[in-house]
């Protein structure tokens, strides 16, 4: 962190300086005269807009960068669509670059991309926040140099191994405590997202520790991709319902859209949420929080989308007034089980 402050020092004067090119903090406001209306322009490129809990996030980006506005200061933010495909992606950050965009800030399609997408970012002198999808250091952890080594690039998100813990801690917490039929041991069906975000990778394993970590016995009945898509849950939930029926006592998913579809396919299964099956989903939905307090669904977990983004936008801000940030902020998940 010294390291990382030292540099954004260096930084902060250099933009004092001024500079009246190329993007970076200080070209929205280099050239305006005292008393004129600085205008930042803000890239904002998100992994997918057909993704219910970043619809949420980049809507909520966008709203509160409008109420930060002033009479002297105004944000022009650009929201582009990655759809899922990191090609498209690494052109629309080209099209930030050539803009000369004042700060980025970046929901990663591929994590294992960072490197190349950072690089540019940096090298442009743009200030860049990643969100939402994490990448990792050789260790698995938050040793990323492509953070730690530059001032003026951060990650903004929740920990999802909180999450993944919470889901387990809310099945462990039931009276039967996921064993339904009693055997001795919860039997489970994991329903996964991108198995190349962290968030997936954390959520699975988590949920399946806090249970034995509570001194449940478990069982894997089966474990699906089902890359955060609605449908995709409805279709892997239906095909192990009808391949192991009973057997399946709680179906856990990564994320609450493949709940969505979990639900509709247990439904049409004939089996009934709460008594002979359990569902738990991540992101707290709206619709799935009413669920829950229906009794349609087991539990999910909020994950924080207007926390995080206003976190991400605050950050945004900071960088673009030339002050130093920290390596990483965390935004904790809660709990939602029937009220």
């Amino acid at each position: 962190m010294n390291f990382k402050k030292l540099l954004a020092s260096a930084m902060t004067v250099a933009m004092l300086a001024g500079c009246s090119s190329g993007g970076g903090a200080a070209s929205g406001s280099a050239s305006a005269a005292a008393g004129d209306v600085k205008t930042y322009n803000v890239g904002v490129a998100i992994y997918q807009f057909n993704d219910n809990f970043m619809t949420l996030y980049r809507n909520e980006i966008e709203a509160y960068f409008k109420t930060l506005e002033t009479d002297t200061v105004k944000y022009n933010v650009q929201i582009v669509d990655g759809k899922n495909d990191m090609a498209e992606q690494s052109n629309q950050v080209d099209s930030f670059i050539t803009q000369g965009m004042d700060v980025i800030i970046l929901n990663l399609v591929q994590t294992s991309s960072a490197d190349a997408i950072i690089d540019k970012v940096v090298g442009a002198g743009i200030p860049c926040v990643l969100i939402n999808r994490e990448p990792l250091g050789d260790n698995g952890d938050e040793s990323y140099a492509g953070i730690l080594d530059n001032p003026t690039v951060c990650y903004v998100g929740a920990d999802a191994r909180q999450s993944g813990t919470y889901q387990g801690e809310i099945v462990a917490e039931l009276p039967d405590k996921g064993d339904i039929n009693g055997d001795g041991k919860v039997s489970y069906l994991m329903i996964e997202g991108d198995p190349e975000n962290p968030d997936a990778q954390y959520r699975t394993q988590y949920s399946i520790k806090a249970l034995e970590d509570a001194g449940i016995t478990v069982e894997k009945i089966d474990d699906q991709i089902g890359n955060w898509d609605q449908k995709k849950g409805q279709e892997i939930c239906s095909t192990a319902l009808a391949q192991y029926g009973d057997a399946i006592e709680v179906v856990f998913c990564n994320n609450d859209a493949m709940a969505l579809g979990a639900y509709a396919a247990i439904t049409d299964a004939g089996r009934t949420v709460g008594t002979d099956i359990y569902l738990l989903g991540v992101d707290a939905l709206d619709e799935c929080v009413e669920m829950v307090n229906n009794g349609q669904m087991t539990g999910t977990v909020l994950n924080d989308a207007v926390g995080q983004s206003h976190k991400a936008v605050d950050v945004a801000v900071q960088l673009l007034n030339g002050e130093a940030i920290e390596n990483y902020y965390w935004v904790d998940y809660v709990k939602v089980t029937k009220k």
